[in-house]
């Protein structure tokens, strides 16, 4: 296995971060994940805007899309396989023990796993714990992700594989790394990026390619929802089958089915939408 350090590939074995990178000592960077099927990665000129977006939120230089194509495309040609994770993490770089950043420049990292085709729906749990709407990471795709293993460890601990949170109102957010979907009365509905969820590359294209509205929703809508669905990179499109302990019969449902129909198509008819 190799992945891109710095400017060039390197075997997994010896690959080195300093121990006094930001990314480890407090959190201080931003990654993507990258959908790649045999070889070729999904939509990465958004990944590659988002990329920058975070970056510029949190106040870090921006980064190289040239080179962290580059990147993708050395790592990918290097690890053949035919669906895989590709994960572009770009960090603080060397720095000092505390908050302030050091004078060295970021790290670039462009790593690649092998991972298995999602199941047709799955189940969901809601965690007590809130998104902040208007934290200053707020809508940023940063390394600071412990709350999000977290509630995710209490997801699996219920035989669920996501979690789902409110934000401080009450509205209903997003899941640990995944957006969320309700249909009401034949009706596609997901929560606006204002709620203080990620604006999730596959979400984008699920509420193009369907027509789904972006709507203030209280967090109690999964207790009365018709159909739930996830979306995120490696989830694509999929159904909601239980959230906590409601079952939904029959998931995926019609409304649910039509959209993962439809993103399957679009997606595979172009690779970088």
């Amino acid at each position: 296995m190799k992945i891109w350090l710095d400017g060039g590939l390197q075997d997994i074995e010896s690959a080195r971060v300093s121990v006094f990178d930001h990314g480890l000592t407090v959190g201080d960077g931003i990654f993507e994940t990258v959908k790649a099927a045999d070889g070729k990665p999904f939509a990465l000129t958004r990944h590659l805007d988002r990329l920058t977006r975070s970056a510029r939120g949190l106040g870090l230089p921006d980064p190289d899309h040239t080179e962290i194509r580059r990147a993708c495309t050395a790592v990918l040609e290097a690890n053949p396989m035919p669906l895989g994770r590709l994960r572009i993490t770009y960090t603080g770089g060397y720095g000092p023990l505390g908050s302030d950043r050091g004078e060295h420049g970021p790290t670039l990292v462009v790593a690649l796993g092998e991972t298995a085709r999602r199941p047709d729906s799955t189940a969901v749990i809601t965690v007590p714990w809130t998104r902040n709407e208007r934290g200053a990471l707020t809508g940023l795709k940063t390394t600071s992700y412990a709350e999000n293993v977290v509630a995710l460890a209490r997801a699996h601990e219920q035989g669920a594989s996501e979690a789902l949170f409110a934000n401080t109102v009450g509205q209903l957010c997003e899941g640990t790394g995944s957006n969320v979907f309700v249909v009401l009365d034949g009706e596609i509905h997901t929560p606006p990026v204002a709620s203080g969820c990620l604006a999730g590359i596959t979400r984008a294209l699920a509420v193009d390619w369907t027509g789904a509205k972006e709507t203030d929703l209280p967090l109690d809508v999964l207790e009365r929802a018709d159909e739930v669905f996830l979306t995120s990179t490696l989830r694509d499109v999929q159904a909601v089958h239980r959230v906590d302990d409601r079952e939904l019969p029959g998931a995926p449902g019609p409304a649910t089915a039509k959209a993962m129909r439809v993103f399957a198509e679009r997606s595979g008819d172009d690779l970088d939408p």
